[in-house]
């Protein structure tokens, strides 16, 4: 089975839900199915209205709303128009891009859009943990001798990377950071008994053929 993936994998009895903006608890999450989760809107829109916000300070700067500032301010409030006019509208144009989903769990895998259009198997997988860093919660894949061997090659996962592991930061999403540790957990202890499954499946298929033989 490879390892990684342009196109991700649906359930075959399952169909994809988006978690909404709104935190969702980790008890609501059903992972027998496709999880897809968007950015948190919330925070971009703060982002545009303070955006707005130094704008105006800064064009009433530039037309000397303000008595009693000299022409330094003047020429400061017009490179602030400048500035926070282009921001702004920078953060206007990703607002329709927020909507779609950026980091999409599956019983057989994970794809976080923000590092990478890689699809992560459970199975290239050996460990999932979380870590802290200046008050930032991300999740760590450590990925498996095989898996690690390619990421040389991909630039994406490469870059992303931290001493041959995959960190997935859980800022500005729209899910809490215990609900998506919860569920990359348990997909990938359920992909790792279903594959521990099929391997006892087919060990018992092949003792049966060879008792068949040996019969015969």
């Amino acid at each position: 089975m490879a390892m990684l993936g342009k196109s991700m994998h649906a359930h075959p009895e399952g169909l994809a839900f988006a978690v909404a903006d709104s935190r969702q608890s980790a008890a609501s999450i059903d992972v027998s199915r496709d999880l897809e989760i968007s950015r948190c809107v919330t925070q971009l829109r703060l982002l545009v209205a303070a955006g707005f916000a130094m704008t105006l300070f800064s064009a009433s700067l530039a037309f000397d709303w303000w008595e009693g500032f000299g022409d330094y301010d003047t020429t400061l409030g017009y490179a602030g128009v400048a500035l926070f006019g282009l921001v702004t509208c920078r953060l206007i144009w990703m607002l329709p891009a927020e909507r779609g989903a950026v980091v999409v769990v599956t019983p057989y895998g994970i794809r976080d859009l923000r590092i990478g259009n890689q699809f992560l198997l459970w199975d290239s997988i050996a460990e999932i943990s979380a870590e802290e860093s200046r008050g930032h919660h991300m999740i760590v894949l450590t990925p498996t001798p095989a898996l690690r061997r390619q990421l040389l090659s991909i630039p994406d996962l490469a870059r992303c990377a931290r001493n041959d592991r995959i960190v997935i930061p859980s800022e500005g999403l729209a899910t809490d950071f215990d609900t998506l540790l919860r569920v990359c957990r348990d997909c990938h202890a359920a992909s790792l008994a279903r594959a521990a499954t099929q391997q006892d499946e087919r060990g018992t298929q092949g003792g049966a053929q060879g008792f068949a033989v040996q019969a015969s």
